[in-house]
């Protein structure tokens, strides 16, 4: 790392997310801001990393380039775990944490970014404190638990200049790039309608009758955090089982959507719907639905039409649109002269013997540095993300408004500029939600 005292580093990574934050307001193409230092300015960041298991632990790794100073994980044993691994292949010795808010308040003069892999209703307490403390984030998808807690993050990331980015790691992956060129081309013409599926089933089940004993390990009262208090179940929550619940997860629709509806917000340009409705079975209080439909109206955006987006997952995803047959998990634009059908690694279009010789258009975006790469040189020189939490947190406002209408069982139509489902005023209680104290997000 070189030598630079911590003012000399906070004053370099101010002027930095700065010109970050300049740079992602203006799309993928922009170039970074002039004033941005360069990328010999400074050699590592100082990160912390809030979560260490799972998913978090692939997180870790993809900053390993940098030196992760500092680890929270509310599980003793994961956070253990996580410090030696840390020391024996990059001799790093990382303080350790339970809170991460106490990890702020100590480290605040000492890191310079923060990497968020927790529970769904971590997000967004966690991501707040770091970036009001001028911090750049990372942070998992989706982005946030509510759709409040997206528009908060967005505006707040822009207000502080700091760089952001969403784990949604396939947005880096070459085929998604080439299907956003081809679908942007006018291959098939003017895209209408887009169908988004995938067959996991996070959901179902009542909450456990009887409390459990809570390992020795794991700080239940700092897992629950920002969600209302309930007894520890084995098995029933963590490590794994928490997307089923309302109060920490959002599904399989919160789980799977920011990647795979990524994909149609990316081409098509979409921001935000200004209709919503969904179906499924009978709203559980607790538990989200084995299978959902949600139906999205976007508006026409420059030279490009009105859309209906409908989404498809668990035991409701289609086995078949326009007459063709579809695997478990998929995108398929249908425009005006043909049809696309994509997945993380592949296309297709349709019909066969129309785009038998189809040339697809000059590759016009870059390929990506790697996901977390990006992030990474965000943080040092100011360059644009392509997952910053303006375009990730209307992705993520779309995804999670889906969940609402399901729970309030009508149809919404949706003021994005005021967050409010204008025929449904009991909708507000599922846009924003209540923390318990000291967990605040506002």
């Amino acid at each position: 790392m070189t030598n630079l005292s911590q003012t000399g580093r906070r004053s370099f990574l101010q002027v930095a997310g700065v010109g970050s934050a300049a740079a992602l307001s203006a799309g993928l193409h922009a170039a970074p801001a002039s004033n941005a230092p360069s990328r010999s300015a400074l050699e590592n960041l100082n990160l912390a990393c809030i979560g260490t298991a799972n998913r978090a632990a692939a997180d870790i790794d993809g900053v390993m380039t940098d030196d992760i100073v500092a680890i929270v994980d509310v599980d003793s044993a994961y956070l253990e775990r996580c410090r030696g691994m840390l020391k024996e292949k990059k001799s790093l010795e990382p303080r350790t944490y339970a809170d991460y808010r106490e990890m702020l308040d100590k480290e605040g003069d000492r890191i310079d970014a923060v990497v968020i892999g927790t529970t769904d209703h971590h997000h967004a307490p966690a991501a707040i404190r770091a970036i009001r403390a001028g911090k750049h984030v990372y942070c998992e998808k989706p982005l946030t638990h509510t759709v409040f807690e997206a528009r908060l993050l967005a505006e707040e990331s822009a207000r502080m200049g700091v760089a952001t980015q969403l784990g949604t790691q396939i947005h880096a992956g070459d085929n998604y790039r080439r299907v956003v060129e081809v679908i942007q081309s006018g291959a098939i013409g003017d895209v209408t309608e887009v169908h988004v599926w995938v067959g996991k089933g996070w959901g179902g089940g009542d909450r456990p009758a009887k409390a459990d004993p809570v390992p020795d390990t794991l700080n239940w009262e700092l897992w629950l955090g920002p969600a209302p208090e309930r007894p520890y179940a084995n098995g029933a929550y963590h490590p794994a089982n928490w997307r089923r619940w309302w109060d920490f997860g959002g599904g399989t629709l919160g789980d799977m959507a920011c990647h795979y509806m990524d994909l149609p917000f990316w081409a098509l340009k979409l921001r935000h719907p200004t209709r919503c409705e969904a179906t499924g079975p009978d709203v559980h209080p607790e538990t989200c639905p084995l299978g959902l439909t949600v139906k999205y109206d976007f508006p026409a955006r420059g030279d490009m039409p009105a859309l209906n987006l409908t989404w498809y997952d668990g035991n409701m995803i289609p086995k078949q649109i326009h007459d063709q047959p579809v695997p478990a998990n998929g995108v398929m634009f249908v425009g005006s002269k043909g049809m696309m059908f994509a997945d993380y690694g592949r296309y297709r279009l349709f019909p066969a013997d129309k785009y038998s010789d189809f040339q697809a258009p000059a590759k016009s975006i870059p390929d990506s540095i790697g996901h977390h790469a990006e992030w990474i040189k965000a943080c040092k020189d100011g360059s644009p993300t392509t997952c910053n939490f303006d375009y990730s947190g209307a992705l993520t406002e779309s995804v999670l408004l889906g969940n609402v209408a399901f729970r309030t069982g009508k149809a919404l139509d949706w003021d994005a500029a005021n967050l409010k489902a204008t025929n449904v005023p009991e909708a507000a209680a599922l846009v924003n939600k209540e923390y318990r104290s000291g967990w605040e997000v506002v």
